[in-house]
């Protein structure tokens, strides 16, 4: 039996090299509002999308991304709006931030591999100097880059082996097998 959103999860994969070829305006604002979709804690709805597409801020971003090896025609910055939080009284280290960004960023990835786009998510790169480039409001923590493009026929960055592993090799039932270490 096939299952379409089973299959995307199963096919996406993070892509490492694009191409220069565009994203539609449409394709994006798609892709925008699978964020949006995205649950948050509390139903806060503090996430907040910041799209660069301008050549010379992509150029600043890569000096302060080192883990940003894509080159891609779009980057999506997902960031909490801490000022909505605070109206909530959560305080600004909560673990719901974190959670609300992955969770925002997977419904991306999907949604752009539905489109027959790609995606590589960056959390390597200094906040203070992204807050700097894009101008970003006091109350924003900058947390996830998702470079969006086409990804590119031929990768240097498939060079590991991979091992394919089920979901057997992952989970445990109820407790740890006591040679585990676990009591």
């Amino acid at each position: 039996m096939s299952n379409a959103v089973l299959d995307a999860i199963r096919k996406r994969r993070v892509v490492r090299e694009m191409t220069d070829e565009p994203v539609t305006q449409a394709q994006l604002e798609q892709i925008l509002d699978a964020g949006r979709w995205a649950p948050t804690g509390g139903n806060m709805r503090q996430n907040r999308f910041v799209v660069v597409q301008d050549e010379k801020i992509k150029g600043l971003i890569y000096q302060v991304a080192p883990g940003m090896f894509q080159r891609p025609p779009v980057i999506i910055l997902i960031c909490t709006d801490l000022g909505v939080a605070r109206a909530h009284q959560i305080s600004d280290d909560s673990l719901t931030f974190p959670m609300d960004v992955g969770k925002a960023a997977q419904n991306m990835a999907l949604a752009a591999h539905s489109l027959g786009l790609a995606t590589g998510p960056v959390t390597s790169f200094s906040q203070s100097a992204v807050n700097r480039i894009l101008n970003l409001p006091e109350a924003f923590v900058p947390h996830m880059f998702i470079c969006l493009g086409h990804a590119a026929e031929v990768s240097q960055f498939n060079v590991r082996p991979w091992q394919r592993i089920t979901w057997r090799d992952l989970t445990f039932y109820d407790r740890f097998p006591s040679d585990s270490g676990g009591e």
